[in-house]
């Protein structure tokens, strides 16, 4: 047990990171900001003062519906990756902190799991006109602590929000069953009940997104929840709970502790108390909290990491395909599990579509997310760089061609070119593994088969695209293809309505839409005697 609970405390101390691997370890100490110029610094300051002003920017944790600091004083940074800013310190947290939200968390649920279905989803529904009242501030901090277009991060308040109003609506839809009876003197139920405490581990890319599609359901069934977000990223969760707590969900039914991540992951996995772990990051760190939530077997909702194959057949409409390809490769800046991984175009159509898509991928604007008309923010880190970097770097080393970009942008810090690669072949890294960065490698092929088979020789199986006009093809390709999602002539695939979650090693259950809700409850089946008379 105490070797599985090592392995899922190393899990999850690189939990905060999509990809984890490379990127190091925040320490809770201080450590000074690079120099910046004063006018970046005093709009930075002016925005984040505003944030404060509003009651959005919180720098303490969420225990028991109290705002509380680190028991031992001790802080972490927070950096605008754009400019290298300090934005804030928020707790250095650790096991004392967490056993206390899961004893608060445990508590609440007694009663949270008790209060009809109608009232829950009043106060989910309460949650939600708050988020969307409050969206221009909240994309701006989303913008602030992540990096990406402030249209696209009040794109991502929407989109997170639309998670909690669609599960406010499901609260009242969880229905049990009758079953005909074998005998005549029994009657027999099945109850569909709460899982209890949920211990929720969240990336840095989707600040907002990734918790409410977690949290939603969750206490829309009547558990409650001990998120631990991104220390990269962890004003977006605290200001969340700030309008959870203002739309009046009872104290303790939300909790937020970020910090010493293998501390927070392994009192998460001891703790009989909760229930199930949710988590999105890299399939390493989800085998690794599979491992160490066997010593209490708990249930286990994993949404990890992706490889996702683009196919461009030869009758597909160029523009449709450029378009799609764009939106599913370059979103926050390549830095999505669903991104476009590998970009697999029919050889008839090949320097046609290359040629096109180079041309749109070179008017992609990059920069501060805060600039007007800017399609492109940072990297979330000089980890994330380094492994862009690399990654091309061995393309390249064996035989790739940078058609457009391929370096360090001009900004300096942690911008990276818009990038599009031609003669990208299957062994190389960049089509083993996902860059999560802005690097479009194209790779050929000449028949259906050969694309299916280049699509699922790879042990992840989240999301993928297609684009055809064959309606026959659709259908045959859809099906063929090993994965969860498949967007066909359409690059953004992503809804609250709709199940989202992956195959083979890219995780374990669904997200969001109706089936979403399942993965927070337990069935029980109830057997009444003596019904006869």
């Amino acid at each position: 047990m105490a070797m599985a609970m090592g392995m899922a405390g190393a899990a999850v101390r690189s939990a905060r990171h999509r990809m984890g691997g490379s990127i190091r370890h925040l320490p809770c100490m201080r450590a000074s900001s690079p120099p910046l110029s004063r006018q970046i610094t005093m709009d930075a300051q002016s925005l984040a003062g505003r944030l404060k002003a509003s009651g959005l920017l919180r720098s303490q944790g969420l225990v028991g519906g109290k705002w509380v600091d680190a028991y031992d004083g001790n802080t972490i940074k927070v950096h605008n990756p754009a400019t290298g800013e300090v934005i804030t310190e928020v707790p250095c947290m650790g096991s004392r902190e967490t056993k206390d939200a899961i004893s608060s968390a445990y508590d609440a649920f007694q009663s949270w799991s008790k209060v009809t279905a109608a009232e829950r989803s009043r106060h989910l529904r309460k949650w939600y006109d708050l988020l969307i009242s409050h969206k221009e501030e909240l994309g701006q901090l989303i913008t602030l602590e992540q990096g990406k277009p402030l249209n696209e991060a009040i794109g991502e308040v929407g989109y997170g929000a639309s998670f909690i109003e669609y599960f406010s609506e499901e609260a009242k839809r969880v229905y049990g069953d009758i079953i005909p009876a074998p005998l005549a003197d029994r009657r027999l139920f099945v109850l569909k009940q709460p899982v209890g405490v949920v211990g929720a581990i969240t990336p840095w890319n989707f600040p907002l997104a990734m918790i409410t599609r977690k949290v939603g359901p969750a206490l829309a069934c009547g558990c409650t929840v001990v998120i631990k977000p991104s220390e990269l990223t962890p004003l977006t969760a605290l200001a969340a709970a700030e309008l959870s707590l203002q739309a009046g969900i009872p104290p303790g039914v939300v909790n937020v502790v970020m910090g010493k991540a293998s501390d927070i992951g392994d009192s998460l996995l001891e703790s009989s108390q909760v229930r199930k772990i949710t988590f999105t990051g890299s399939t390493a760190v989800g085998k690794k909290l599979m491992a160490g939530a066997a010593a209490t077997v708990k249930k286990l909702s994993l949404e990890l990491g992706g490889n996702a194959p683009c196919i461009v057949f030869d009758d597909a409409d160029v523009d449709v395909a450029v378009k799609g390809t764009l939106a599913a490769k370059f979103r926050n800046s390549g830095q999505t599990c669903v991104c476009a991984n590998r970009v697999i175009v029919q050889e008839g159509i090949y320097e046609k579509f290359a040629t096109a898509f180079s041309n749109a991928v070179q008017n992609l604007q990059v920069g501060n997310g805060f600039s007007e008309g800017v399609a492109q923010g940072p990297l979330i880190n000089e980890a994330a760089l380094h492994k862009v970097e690399s990654f091309v770097e061995d393309a390249i080393h064996k035989g790739a061609k940078i058609l457009l970009g391929g370096r360090r942008h001009s900004l300096g810090r942690t911008f990276y070119e818009p990038t599009v690669m031609g003669d990208v072949k299957s062994d190389m890294l960049i089509s083993r593994e996902e860059v999560f960065g802005p690097v479009a490698p194209l790779l050929r092929f000449r028949t259906e088969e050969e694309a299916i088979r280049m699509a699922n020789d790879t042990n992840a199986g989240l999301a993928a695209y297609i684009f055809t006009s064959n309606v026959q093809r659709t259908w045959r390709v859809t099906e063929a293809l090993e994965y969860g999602i498949v967007g066909v002539n359409e690059g953004i695939i992503s809804t609250e309505v709709a199940p989202f979650g992956g195959v083979k090693q890219s995780g374990l259950g669904r997200e969001g839409s109706k089936y979403g809700i399942d993965e927070y409850l337990e069935l029980k089946y109830v057997c009444l005697g003596n019904m006869a008379h």
